[in-house]
């Protein structure tokens, strides 16, 4: 699968002030995001998990390749398995996902790629649900959502005592929708921050604010 815009915004936005020992990517695909923050952070513990086979097999060889590969590992996984197998270990300081999130009647015409996006892969509430048992105390969170599917992850999570610190809100162009929210969480209730990101003023004309969260990651921009 190609890389997406939004597992590079997800992996370039996600906060690591807090300098997490142990990072969860769930559905990592290739490996992009997991290998993004190993790219930005010391975490020493990068645990991916894909249930994808062929994207298993890729995300293992691209671990391997990089500069990080001891720090990184991949589960061949369901995550109701992995919650189910973990939850009484160790928790994660940092969890990340860019969740499937296309609908059932959607069809790209190639069943792999579908079953990767399909929302039935990964329902909001078991996702949340997963994340409420695997997250540490004073961990959190982040996930890229459609932002039609924003209040109502929020209130999903709300029931899992899961709570906004930071919110932005993506736009492709100054003149277009919001596409997207970037959302962080944690166990800690408070008012968010809330910001805007619009990624291009005209094709392939990026805005200054896109170029200095993604450059890093990009060998043109």
């Amino acid at each position: 699968m190609k890389v997406g815009t939004d597992g590079v915004l997800l992996g370039a936005w996600t906060s690591l002030e807090h300098q997490p020992f142990s990072i969860l990517d769930i559905g990592t695909g290739t490996g992009l995001i997991a290998l993004m923050l190993a790219q930005r952070s010391h975490a020493e513990l990068i645990d991916a998990l894909e249930i994808d086979e062929d994207a298993y097999e890729q995300a293992v060889e691209n671990f391997e390749n990089s500069a990080w590969g001891d720090r990184l590992f991949c589960y061949h996984a369901a995550f109701d398995e992995f919650v189910e197998e973990m939850q009484d270990e160790e928790k994660y300081e940092l969890i990340v996902s860019n969740p499937p999130f296309y609908s059932a009647d959607y069809s790209s015409g190639d069943a792999k790629r579908d079953q990767a996006r399909f929302a039935e892969a990964l329902p909001f509430e078991e996702l949340l649900e997963g994340v409420s048992l695997l997250l540490s105390k004073k961990g959190k969170f982040s996930v890229v959502i459609p932002a039609s599917e924003e209040k109502n992850f929020l209130e999903l999570a709300e029931r899992f005592s899961l709570f906004p610190q930071r919110i932005t809100r993506v736009k492709g162009t100054p003149e277009s929708h919001v596409k997207r929210s970037l959302l962080e969480l944690s166990f800690l209730e408070g008012k968010p921050k809330i910001d805007e990101l619009v990624i291009e003023t005209a094709r392939h004309q990026y805005t200054p604010e896109y170029i200095e969260l993604v450059k890093d990651f990009y060998l043109k921009m």
